[in-house]
């Protein structure tokens, strides 16, 4: 197998009174939109929860094909990630946020199409910041870099960069003619994020898709492990 896919459902913010892939964006659940990008690129589809109560609600909204892990919530995103890359079957593996509902296809088939060969392809953001919960892994090769940084009490998953060799950066320059807006690195982290996604969704005018842009960058400016 060559293409994995990894979502990491993991919200450490509690900003919301249910659970956050199960809200619903335009009649569809938020995790939705993610597990159906990934399973037009990749050949296996990984969830990594936090508790069986997650996976067994998760079960319900996707294909009976995708694959569920869970992983210790004290670990942080990187003891998810080891979850993932330990379970996973194909070469290269794609991570991606379970709360982020506009992920490019173009941009995730981009990263998979630029690693071979490499440790990683890791997408920047419009500030420049690497975006290590949208990239692309070499599974073999993050596994024994996540245990390690496991190991040295890290929990961010881009503590993993001081483990790894060979990582490709791929530029705003280039991300940017596949998704002008950089819609891909929006998350959904508080309320208010839930109600930009739902104008980020209507018909752009020009002034619309100014506010979707402004949105999304407004986004990627947080820190990324909330």
């Amino acid at each position: 197998m060559e293409k994995s896919a990894i979502i990491l459902a993991i919200d450490s913010s509690n900003k919301f009174e249910e659970d956050k892939g199960l809200l619903i964006l335009d009649n569809k659940p938020l995790l939705k939109y993610v597990v159906d990008v990934v399973k037009s690129v990749a050949e296996e589809t990984i969830i990594v929860t936090t508790s069986k109560e997650r996976t067994d609600s998760y079960a319900k909204i996707v294909s009976p094909k995708v694959k569920f892990v869970n992983a210790d919530p004290s670990k942080g995103f990187l003891g998810a990630a080891f979850a993932g890359f330990e379970a996973a079957q194909g070469k290269y593996s794609l991570v991606l946020p379970f709360d982020s509902p506009f992920v490019s296809p173009d941009v995730v088939t981009l990263l998979f199409d630029c690693v071979v060969g490499k440790s990683a392809d890791v997408a920047r953001s419009p500030d420049c910041e690497v975006e290590a919960l949208h990239a692309v892994y070499n599974t073999k090769v993050a596994l024994e870099a996540a245990k390690e940084a496991l190991a040295n009490g890290a929990l961010d998953l881009e503590a993993i960069f001081d483990k790894l060799r060979g990582v490709r950066y791929m530029s705003t320059m280039v991300i940017e003619q596949l998704d002008p807006d950089f819609k891909t690195f929006f998350r959904v982290i508080t309320p208010l994020d839930l109600k930009k996604a739902v104008v980020m969704l209507k018909p752009r005018t020009s002034t619309s898709k100014k506010g979707a842009a402004k949105a999304a960058r407004m986004s990627i400016r947080r820190p990324k492990n909330p």
